[in-house]
């Protein structure tokens, strides 16, 4: 592993009624990050799209999703999660 690129990738779908799709606008890679192209987590797979701390524009929702709309600017931290939990 340890090799990181930039390229093109297939565009998003959704896969539940819970999802949102965003433009990203601007964003990084972090540490956490490292621990992914460094091998310590095996699931990972080659062509797998890493950097998860991003702000972003949303550009469609899932029918289950209530507290953003299309357009709405949203900040994208670390910790991933259904959004209803506290």
């Amino acid at each position: 592993m340890n090799k990181l690129a930039v390229e093109d990738v297939s565009d998003p779908v959704l896969r539940n009624d819970q999802d949102m799709i965003v433009r990203l606008l601007a964003g990084t890679t972090c540490g956490s990050d490292l621990h992914l192209s460094g091998g310590y987590v095996p699931f990972m797979r080659s062509g797998d799209v890493i950097g998860h701390e991003f702000i972003g524009e949303v550009v469609e929702t899932g029918s289950g999703v209530r507290r953003h709309a299309v357009g709405d600017r949203v900040v994208v931290a670390s910790f991933v999660g259904c959004g209803r939990c506290w």
